[in-house]
């Protein structure tokens, strides 16, 4: 009975650690869009309400070849171009997709 026990609560910490980082990717994500696209496309419930999570999807695959393609020509390029976008492309891409559109989700702050 007792390592049964202890084999649930691990499994829910376990658990619960992850649904934890999950939501750090998408506040992180957040915290990108808030610093490098809020002045174009608004705040993050306009923003990330443009595309559908499949359309999130499609722009972000293949390194966000497509949403860089899209920004080639005006004063975001460099962020697109550079580093900085390297780095935060899953936590942008994780925050946009978890309230698209299509989603039902609306950002607390944003």
């Amino acid at each position: 009975m007792k390592k049964s026990a202890s084999c649930f609560l691990a499994a829910l910490v376990a658990v619960g650690m992850m649904s934890t980082s999950a939501s750090a990717d998408i506040k992180k994500g957040q915290k990108a869009y808030l610093k490098t696209c809020k002045n174009c496309h608004g705040n993050g419930t306009k923003g990330a309400a443009m595309h559908t999570q499949d359309e999130w999807d499609e722009l972000f695959a293949n390194n966000g070849e497509l949403i860089i393609k899209k920004h080639a020509g005006d004063k975001s390029a460099a962020y697109f171009n550079g580093d900085m976008f390297k780095a935060q492309s899953q936590d942008l891409r994780d925050f946009l997709f978890e309230y698209g559109s299509d989603s039902g989700n609306v950002p607390s702050c944003g």
